[in-house]
């Protein structure tokens, strides 16, 4: 793993701040903790804690906030680890792939693969026809909530 320097207290301020400034009802964060670097720990660690600030602090619109977790390009959640399961239509998975592209560390080869060494789109979409037929096997439908009480969300292409 890459060594970053200790979450501070500014930065769990700067994530307080805009999350105070925008309320949202649903928050998206990374939950693929096994990424190399470890930006996506890092990420997650600054929005509990400023989500857990703003809570403390009974912010009247927190009790409307949902946060949703995903996982990206090393790892992708068990299906009885998900709460909700949204599919994707071919072209929607293109502008996945596109969005991917978007993002400056994911274009071609990744600086940290890990044992995979496919580009991040590749895996993405593997993983998500992967996930899609294991509901298909399964005979899960995708779209609503599989497991009460667990606040995951996972993208498929079906």
């Amino acid at each position: 793993m890459v060594r970053k320097k200790p979450l501070s207290d500014a930065d769990v301020a700067l994530v307080q701040g805009l999350l105070e400034e925008v309320q949202p009802h649903q928050v998206f964060a990374a939950g693929d903790l096994s990424d190399p670097h470890g930006t996506h720990r890092t990420c997650l660690e600054a929005v509990l804690k400023a989500l857990g600030n703003l809570k403390a602090s009974n912010a009247s619109w927190m009790a409307d906030c949902r946060v949703w977790l995903y996982r990206g390009a090393w790892q992708e959640w068990g299906i009885d680890e998900m709460d909700m399961a949204v599919p994707l239509s071919p072209q929607e998975l293109v502008t996945k792939r596109h969005a991917i592209y978007k993002h400056q560390s994911q274009k071609d080869r990744p600086l940290f693969p890990g044992p995979d060494e496919r580009e991040f789109w590749q895996r993405s979409e593997a993983r998500n026809r992967e996930t899609a037929a294991l509901f298909d096997r399964l005979g899960l439908p995708v779209g609503g909530p599989a497991l009460p009480g667990l606040r995951v969300v996972a993208l498929l292409f079906g």
